[in-house]
């Protein structure tokens, strides 16, 4: 290449000629939908996007899918083969390109003689500088992929279980929720990553941008690219999407699998690009230097972001919100300003010399543009990092209580059977007990039936349960009314005992102002003669209790539309009458207007079952119900049997919850790289103001790196001002 010409690039011909080209893709896009060779296109065009195929095959591809598209639509509908808009298109595209083309242009050569430096030795640095460094770029690349490698198969090894030989004993091997196995492979894999690019900095002595973007487009885009195809691919996910099932179920939590994978992916690329500018860094001089004592005296000094005034003054408008607080900052200090103004003016009066130099001690006292945008750098990262915190606690905690109110209600897993009948359940939880972190477990018969009352229906799901268990699995020993109410199911003559007590306890209960204090229990009405058999209890939702208009002590037939005797039209409706044991709430609308209970013998009689629907089990660890469940199954020797843990059950709602937290926090995030955009002009502001310092550092032999060290120490200290200043102030207001 002649070194003499250099290139020179026309603006107009650039953005025009980009323009007709995208304009072309477009139309040659909405062409192809047309006809509908865009599923058959898809994957040559996302590997012709990389730079990765053969051109002619990949057109040649193109030339196929097309044709076969258009047959395939031809004999649907009459269509033909691509007409002449999608080749106009194609000339639009290629005229776009002719364009950019024509808008790079080489200039002449320089005509000039010689310099008398000509055969000269070439200065150290350019002498010593490379174009490319394939060391940097594998670097780079294999560092990313290992990252990649690490995170997958650490994560599915933790949840797994890492155990000696064939032992079903977690106390003899490692084995960790999936959240926790999560982590501990994020941590390593973010080592590695940095690692790579510490090491890759430290061969090129720079920061190696175009190593860089050839090792994340070539090196990191392949795995995420395949685990997003497994997701859209049903070939792949038969293939390999059990090798890889761990993975995907962790990232199907945000509901959207592939978004957590590029997600994750370029969090690594973030830490990458971390161990790169720190190897530039500590590199930067030519050799490793990792001491940086008087670099960050010098940005300690020099910065001075830890000044009690300017901490006290974010800290406060942080906390006590944000324009107020600067609106009487300004209105104070143009008070002072003006009462100083004044002081000097009189003082002037009397001695010129005085109040000059008292007008330049002020002046020197006022704030520095490089102080004040100090200040905002520091403010900027507050404010994004406590609004993260704000949205994200608030959020987190709206999914705790949610979590909380579900879990209260219902089971951490469920075995059950794939066929209707499950007689031996009593078998099946001996052997379910000997399972490790299971904290209980109960049978229960689940069916749908209508409620009446008197002039009311509701349709509701009825719960068969064991009064023995039921208050290890769930919360409804706690949430009913009155507390003895599930007793009340085996012992259903104790209803009358609430309903009507004895005439004693009752007038003593009248004079205190006890049995008053609870609506949903009708004292002294609806009990029934005695020697009668009594009904058997039933517990109801509030909300459902309200839409019957019933109360503890009331009738209600529970109706189930099958189950019955066969009549003239088909199985007829069979119908039972209970009694209101209780009322329970959960907080949970949507539980406490159609859940019901009744006794599990009831329920086995009701609808003439000999066995049960399944078991509930609640485990230790709620993040670990999933690999419970999973050997739990496992001790039942798979088929007939299934397992499903609480995150299977409501895989929508929390999904949704998590991906609606995931989407806010990155929309929030804006605020940080806003603010690590004030930063960066800040630190630009410093080097330009301290020009003449920098050339005397130098001369005192201060190497690249040191100078560099200096300013990144100074953009550091802003960045962590800012974040504990966020982060006091963020706790701050969710605690108000």
């Amino acid at each position: 290449m002649n070194a003499e010409r250099q290139t020179r690039y026309h603006p107009f011909w650039l953005s025009a000629g980009g323009l007709v080209a995208a304009a072309g893709a477009c139309w040659m896009a909405v062409e192809v939908l047309r006809t509908g060779a865009g599923p058959f296109l898809f994957s040559d065009l996302a590997v012709a996007s990389l730079g990765w195929g053969t051109p002619l095959l990949i057109l040649q591809n193109a030339g196929a899918a097309l044709q076969l598209a258009a047959s395939n639509r031809g004999a649907a509908s009459g269509l033909g083969a691509p007409g002449p808009w999608l080749w106009a298109g194609v000339a639009v595209f290629v005229a776009g390109w002719a364009m950019v083309a024509a808008g790079i242009r080489r200039e002449p050569a320089d005509d000039t003689p010689p310099s008398e430096a000509v055969g000269a030795p070439l200065h150290p640095r350019l002498a010593r500088y490379r174009d490319f460094y394939w060391s940097t770029l594998f670097a780079y690349g294999g560092g990313l992929l290992a990252a990649e490698l690490v995170l997958v198969v650490l994560h599915t090894a933790l949840v797994v279980g890492v155990r000696p030989g064939a032992s079903l004993d977690p106390a003899r091997g490692l084995q960790l929720a999936p959240p926790w196995a999560f982590a501990v492979a994020a941590l390593a894999a973010s080592v590695v990553a940095f690692a790579a690019g510490f090491l890759g900095a430290s061969r090129a002595g720079r920061l190696a941008a175009p190593e860089a973007t050839l090792a994340i487009l070539y090196f990191g885009t392949p795995l995420p690219a395949l685990l997003t195809a497994i997701s859209s691919s049903p070939q792949l996910e038969l293939g390999l999407g059990y090798r890889l099932r761990e993975v995907i179920y962790l990232a199907g939590l945000l509901g959207r699998p592939e978004l957590g994978y590029w997600l994750v992916f370029g969090t690594l690329v973030l830490v990458m690009n971390l161990g790169i500018t720190s190897g530039f860094v500590a590199t930067g001089s030519g050799r490793v230097d990792l001491r940086a004592g008087f670099e960050l005296f010098v940005a300690r000094r020099h910065a001075a972001v830890f000044r009690p005034g300017l901490l006290f003054s974010a800290l406060g408008v942080l906390v006590l919100g944000i324009i107020p607080p600067i609106l009487i900052l300004g209105m104070v200090r143009a008070a002072e300003a003006a009462v100083e103004r004044t002081r000097i003016r009189l003082m002037g009066q009397a001695d010129p010399l005085k109040a000059t130099r008292a007008l330049f001690r002020q002046r020197a006292r006022e704030p520095s543009p490089t102080d004040t945008m100090t200040a905002l750098s520091v403010g900027g990262v507050g404010v994004g990092v406590m609004s993260l915190i704000i949205v994200l606690s608030v959020m987190s905690g709206f999914e705790a209580d949610l979590q909380e109110k579900i879990l209260g209600t219902n089971a951490h897993a469920v075995v059950q059977k794939y066929d209707t009948e499950f007689p031996e359940w009593k078998d099946v939880m001996k052997t379910i007990s000997a399972v490790p972190g299971i904290k209980g477990m109960t049978p229960f018969i689940y069916n749908e039936v209508m409620l009446t009352s008197e002039g009311n229906i509701a349709g509701t799901i009825i719960k068969g349960v064991d009064p023995a268990t039921v208050g290890t699995v769930s919360d409804l020993t706690r949430n009913v009314t009155p507390p003895e109410a599930v007793d009340f199911l085996s012992h259903p003559e104790k209803i009358l005992s609430v309903v009507e007590p004895p005439p004693g306890v009752r007038e003593e209960e009248e004079e205190d102002g006890a049995g008053k204090e609870d609506p949903m229990i009708r004292i002294g009405g609806g009990g029934p003669s005695r020697g009668v058999p009594p009904l058997p209890g039933i517990i109801i939702g509030r909300e459902l209790a309200q839409q019957l208009k019933v109360m503890v002590g009331d009738r209600v037939n529970v109706v189930s539309p099958l189950g019955g005797e066969l009549g003239p039209q088909g199985p007829m409706p069979k119908s039972r009458p209970f009694r209101v044991a209780g009322v329970f709430y959960s907080g949970m609308y949507e539980y406490d207007s159609k859940f019901v209970y009744i006794l599990l013998d009831e329920a086995q009689r009701f609808f003439n079952v000999k066995g049960v629907t399944g078991i509930e089990l609640k485990v230790e660890n709620v993040d670990d119900a999933r690999r419970i469940s999973r050997e739990v199954l496992s001790r039942l020797r798979g088929y007939p049997y299934r397992t499903r843990d609480w995150g299977e059950m409501n895989k929508n709602l929390f999904s949704a919850l998590r991906l609606e937290k995931l989407v806010m926090g990155i929309i929030l995030s804006v605020i940080v790289i806003i603010a690590a955009g004030l930063i960066v002009a800040t630190v630009i502001m410093l080097v330009l103001e301290k020009r003449k310092e920098i050339s005397v550092l130098k001369a005192l032999g201060v190497p690249d790196g040191g100078i560099v060290k200096i300013f990144l120490a100074e953009g550091l200290q802003i960045g962590v001002a800012g974040g504990l200043l966020g982060l006091v102030s963020g706790l701050a207001w969710c605690k108000l």
